[in-house]
C-alpha cells in the first residue's frame, strides 16, 4: 500500500466497520459471508487501514453488506 493513501483506506475501513456494526456483524460472519478470499485477520487489517485490498474484494464486502458500492468512499469529514 503506497503511504500516500494510507487516510484513504482508513476512511474506506472505518466505513465497513461502521455498515458491519450498523447491522450487528462480526467479523467472522462478514468474511464468511463474503466468501474465498478473506479472512476474518484480512477483514480486520482492511477495516483498521493497515492493508489495503483489491476492488473485488470490496464489490464482494459491499455486497455482503448489501450496500451499494459507492457507499464505502462516501467519506465523512
Amino acid at each position: 500500500m503506497d503511504i500516500n493513501h494510507y487516510g484513504t483506506w482508513v476512511k474506506i475501513g472505518l466505513n465497513i466497520l461502521y455498515y458491519r456494526k450498523e447491522q450487528r456483524l462480526t467479523q467472522a460472519q462478514l468474511s464468511e459471508m463474503v466468501g474465498t478470499g478473506i479472512s476474518m485477520q484480512y477483514l480486520q487489517r482492511i477495516e483498521t487501514g493497515n492493508t489495503s485490498c483489491s476492488l473485488d474484494i470490496l464489490i464482494d464486502i459491499a455486497d455482503a453488506l448489501n450496500i451499494p458500492l459507492y457507499k464505502l468512499f462516501e467519506f465523512k469529514e
